[in-house]
């Protein structure tokens, strides 16, 4: 996955996210949502066709962009290691 900075400022973010159509985008943007930090959060895919999301996350004034960001990552993260942990105990 490669990602390409189009702006960066305290509360505002914004990237592409390369090969990616609706699956991680739409994670990531429900993640980041649930943070009571965040002021809004989305993506836009140019065209039906296109591969790259852009995406946007703005915050409020308590913490910046780039923090909501690694918060969301690291909760993913977290959520996913419980999963495979709780998979592997089921097909046991």
């Amino acid at each position: 996955m490669d990602l390409g900075l189009i702006r960066k400022q305290k509360n505002l973010l914004e990237f592409t996210i390369k090969g990616e159509r609706h699956t991680f985008p739409n994670l990531l943007r429900s993640y980041l949502l649930n943070d009571a930090g965040v002021e809004f959060a989305a993506y836009t895919l140019a065209h039906p066709m296109d591969n790259d999301a852009k995406f946007i996350v703005r915050t409020k004034d308590s913490e910046t962009a780039e923090k909501a960001l690694t918060k969301a990552c690291d909760a993913i993260d977290s959520d996913l290691e419980e999963f495979s942990k709780q998979f592997r105990k089921a097909v046991k």
